[in-house]
């Protein structure tokens, strides 16, 4: 890239900043921080020697990949004083036509699934960094070890233990994105008609249910099991109502999610997973800080 000028380097960096906005977010789960460490990528690409650089991409995503290390590792110790349940912030996946291959849209939507990244955070940082660079990216066992300046057979230790940790914990049914929306909207009529029997018959008997606030709203603190005290936890919360509530589905973390509104202020995000027409898990997302990123715009 010799002779590479400023208006040239933002141009690169802004042509594969998606690509590294969504290795930062599956690597740390929180926008605020994935953002962060992109703009310090940036710093660092603009005040590189970048006629050096025969490939912008694979020296962008190494710059990024070894901050959001980083950073990983420091947070680390900020999430084990976390009061209840923690999900990852909510990340607006709406891809429009950037992915057009149906085939790699669910790659990507899954990759960023509640599910997936809640498993995730119980990876070591580089197992979670060599899952999320092959399975949801696809790099070469080889960039990845050069990236990380581990040997390729290190590398392939890694992915193969980080893969068998994921498939052991993730959920194993297929989450069907039309038939989760049906079921989105359904359970909402029917939550916000008080149709405590409409409600139930959408769970399913093993459902359960996540709240994370931080400790900053109100939400259980423990993971709610079985679908009689599910039920009654929803019923309850809609019968208490939000003031002046709206509700928007909105394309989060590759699935349909209900934004709800209080105020013109994001109150809360709510995201099922769905399988054989029932709710099989119930994300409730409270913490004021993670409902920045939402936009409430239409």
């Amino acid at each position: 890239m010799v002779g590479v000028t400023t208006d040239t380097a933002t141009e690169v960096f802004e042509e594969h900043r998606p690509v590294l906005t969504g290795v930062a977010y599956r690597m740390l789960g929180r926008v605020a921080d994935a953002e962060d460490v992109v703009q310090e990528a940036w710093l660092r690409w603009s005040a590189a020697d970048r006629s050096e650089v025969r490939e912008p991409r694979a020296f962008l995503v190494r710059v990024t990949t070894r901050l959001a290390l980083d950073r990983l590792r420091r947070i680390r110790s900020r999430n084990e004083a976390y009061v209840g349940p923690w999900l990852p912030e909510p990340y607006v996946t709406d891809f429009g036509d950037t992915v057009p291959d149906t085939a790699e849209r669910a790659v990507l939507a899954d990759s960023v699934s509640l599910a997936v990244l809640v498993v995730l955070e119980s990876l070591s940082p580089l197992e979670r960094a060599v899952f999320v660079l092959r399975e949801a990216f696809g790099f070469p066992y080889a960039d990845i070890a050069a990236t990380l300046e581990r040997s390729e057979a290190a590398v392939r230790q890694l992915a193969g233990r980080a893969r068998r940790h994921v498939e052991e914990r993730r959920p194993r049914y297929t989450v069907d994105p039309a038939e989760r929306r049906d079921v989105t909207e359904r359970f909402l009529a029917a939550a916000a008609g008080g149709d405590l029997a409409g409600l139930m018959s959408l769970l399913a008997p093993d459902v359960r249910l996540v709240g994370d606030s931080g400790g900053r709203a109100k939400a259980p603190l423990r993971v709610v099991e079985s679908v009689g005290k599910v039920g009654r936890f929803l019923h309850g919360v809609a019968g208490q109502g939000v003031p002046d509530a709206e509700f928007r589905l909105m394309e989060v973390n590759g699935g349909t999610a209900v934004v709800v509104l209080s105020g013109g202020k994001v109150d809360s995000v709510l995201q099922l997973d769905v399988a054989d027409g029932r709710v099989r898990c119930v994300y409730i997302m409270r913490n004021p800080e993670k409902l920045l990123s939402v936009p409430v715009g239409r």
